[in-house]
């Protein structure tokens, strides 16, 4: 989780919600929900590679897609849905912000909204 975390952090500065953005507006993106998916074990000290996608976007919303890959083998996923709020409320991402969003969104992929379910 913590590497995940570390992700979206890199996918915020990426599109302009970087530490500086978050203290001159007082404004972050703030996680709304997540799903984790555990496919295989990690030994310690292990190389890792995250591979990041934006899925999704509105003018509040980010959907973030997180692969965690290591030995050429994917260990995990996450998908993540961040709200963008400033002063303590939901605000609209700032025209650069969104423009940035747009420049590097992606189609999503074949797990991207899976939900939990027990066989009925």
């Amino acid at each position: 989780m913590l590497v995940l975390g570390h992700a979206t952090d890199a996918v915020m500065d990426h599109v302009g919600l970087g530490p500086e953005y978050r203290e001159a507006h007082d404004a972050s993106l703030y996680t709304v929900e997540a799903h984790v998916r555990y496919l295989d074990e990690v030994s310690a000290g292990a190389e890792l590679e995250v591979r990041s996608s934006v899925v999704g976007a509105t003018g509040k919303l980010l959907h973030l897609w997180h692969e965690l890959w290591s030995g050429g083998r994917l260990r995990a996923t996450e998908e993540v849905l961040g709200l963008h709020v400033a002063g303590g409320r939901a605000a609209p991402f700032p025209p650069d912000v969104a423009a940035r969003v747009e420049a590097v969104r992606t189609a999503p992929g074949p797990d991207v909204g899976r939900a939990i379910t027990i066989g009925r």
